[in-house]
């Protein structure tokens, strides 16, 4: 969740909202990035199960305990790679009543079995660490631990590791890829405050030394940047939309806003079931937690920190004043639950696929409320954040993110693709169909790809691979030649063609573009021609 804001006119719109840290290598990659980014022989197993039992002393800034990871074997399995910060230290690692020896290189632990797993078997092994973990120095935009007070002077704490990774602070398979299908948290506190984790509430208990320790249990899939602590000494109120339990922690002194701010999730709630489906974590609940930073994603333990202002901090990203009529971290981080962390990219090279989609959920919740109209005027606005300098597929295999452009741009691609379907009941089929078809599941580019070129006669690669993978925008071209109007597409993809609708004398009509020139049939006067910008986002070079 990372994105920077603007004051209108004046200061520089940037988009870096969401929560990863953008890769800034240029293709300058390490073999620590090759450790966490590819699947290697050493990562030839899926996790399970991680329960991670931890003791948070929020004095020393320090954390210790364990992490059972239950994993299944793909393949013979001599070494296995679990992931964690060099700086924080293995206490031990153990297989049963075996101590394992392991050895470390970067930010990857390296452990050695006493004699290989066998392929498609389930075990287990017991992780013991400690340390001082990464501090963030301004979260959500980097990784790591935030360690504050709130203003009556009590602990105050969160965590925000996307992009960083979990790996800062638990050991995990730090890997997009493999989600584990549950998660049970024991979190010890000092006695007095409160940790909240994902999923449902267990129970707590005193451990005799001055720390109460918080059980919460997940039953569904999670994002290993999902897994999440919350420390602090919060109020808690509830409500429900249909099935759905809905969870609040927030500051005391904060109650009264909170109960008021919060009511925008059950009109937020009915609009995202509708347009994508039924909450993907139904079993786990959903959570608003107030948190010391902006905010994030963390699968049914949203954290929220804008103040409960309108916009974002009090800041509309799109400049239209649209963005003033809803809590853009409440709408935003909840459409994560959806996209993100229902459906999610396999590899954070493809993390546009949360991201982009993500963002569009903005506009759709602008819909619902307000109208398709101040949705197409809300999307148009967030086109000021696009520098269209760098593609927004990243580099596979290294951990690596293509461009912030992902978000707004991201978001106007679904668009254009909405506005080629030309068909509103088949857009919002497809958009539902798709969510649900892959909900709980890890996917691609190429399968996002697919499910939307399938639901139309139009072929839509040549549309995908000009915004995904190249940087500029595809231009349109019209020129007067001879007493005629004639037009095509200039782009770097080879066989470039797109439909496009554009206004003649204050007429709609559609383009059938190609990179060859036609001729419009309708005017031959170029002053006649306006592109309709709010369906499509596009560049034109209108030729005297």
């Amino acid at each position: 969740m990372k994105r920077s804001f603007f004051t209108l006119g004046l200061l520089l719109f940037a988009f870096s909202m969401q929560a990863q840290v953008l890769s800034d290598k240029e293709g300058k990659y390490t073999e620590a990035d090759t450790l966490r980014g590819s699947l290697r022989p050493e990562r030839s197993y899926d996790a399970r199960k991680y329960h991670l039992t931890l003791k948070v002393e929020p004095e020393k800034k320090y954390i210790s305990g364990s992490n059972v990871i239950t994993f299944r074997t793909s393949e013979e399995l001599p070494v296995m790679q679990v992931d964690l910060y060099e700086n924080m230290k293995v206490d031990s690692i153990t297989h049963g009543s075996d101590k394992l020896n392991y050895e470390r290189k970067h930010n990857a632990v390296f452990i050695e079995f006493e004699e290989a797993i066998a392929a498609n078997t389930t075990d287990s092994i017991s992780f013991f660490y400690s340390g001082h973990p990464r501090v963030a120095e301004n979260a959500p935009w980097d990784g790591g631990f935030v360690w504050s007070q709130d203003e009556d002077g009590n602990p105050w704490i969160g965590v925000a590791v996307q992009g960083a990774g979990a790996s800062l602070w638990y050991p995990n398979k730090d890997h997009q890829s493999d989600e584990p299908e549950e998660a049970e948290l024991h979190i010890s506190v000092p006695n007095g405050l409160m940790n909240v984790s994902n999923g449902r509430f267990e129970g707590k208990r005193d451990m005799g030394d001055g720390f109460t320790q918080w059980r919460w249990k997940v039953v569904n899939p999670i994002n290993n940047y999902n897994i999440m602590i919350n420390i602090g000494n919060y109020a808690h109120f509830s409500d429900k939309y249909k099935d759905l339990d809905l969870d609040y922690y927030v500051l005391p002194y904060n109650l009264e806003k909170a109960k008021k701010q919060f009511k925008e999730v059950k009109p937020m709630m009915e609009c995202f079931y509708e347009k994508f489906g039924e909450y993907p974590f139904v079993e786990d609940g959903f959570k608003l937690v107030e948190t010391p930073y902006l905010g994030m994603e963390h699968q049914s333990a949203v954290a929220y920190g804008n103040k409960y202002m309108k916009g974002y901090l009090g800041k509309d990203l799109s400049g239209t004043g649209i963005g003033l009529k809803w809590d853009y971290i409440i709408i935003h981080e909840s459409g994560h639950e959806w996209y993100g962390n229902s459906v999610t990219a396999n590899d954070i090279a493809d993390m546009w696929i949360q991201e982009g989609f993500t963002s569009y959920t903005e506009a759709v919740y602008t819909e619902c409320r307000w109208g398709k109209e101040k949705a197409l005027e809300y999307l148009k606005g967030l086109r000021k954040g696009i520098d269209n300098e760098n593609p927004i597929i990243g580099d596979y295999g290294v951990n690596a993110e293509g461009s912030g452009d992902m978000y707004p741009k991201g978001a106007n691609l679904l668009n254009n693709i909405r506005s080629i379907y030309d068909d509103d009941e088949l857009w919002w089929k497809t958009l539902k169909d798709y969510t649900l078809t892959y909900k709980h599941q890890t996917i691609d580019t190429e399968d996002t790809e697919a499910f939307f070129n399938k639901a139309t006669e139009t072929d839509l690669s040549p549309m995908f691979d000009q915004y995904l993978r190249h940087s500029a925008l595809p231009v349109l071209q019209l020129k007067e030649e001879d007493d005629n109007v004639l037009y095509r597409w200039k782009a770097d993809v080879e066989n470039f063609k797109m439909p496009v609708d554009v206004f003649v004398d204050g007429k709609e009509i559609r383009l059938n573009a190609t990179d060859k020139w036609q001729k419009l049939e309708q005017t031959d006067d170029l002053e006649d021609i306006r592109v309709n910008e709010k369906e499509f986002y596009i560049a034109t070079d209108f030729q005297e």
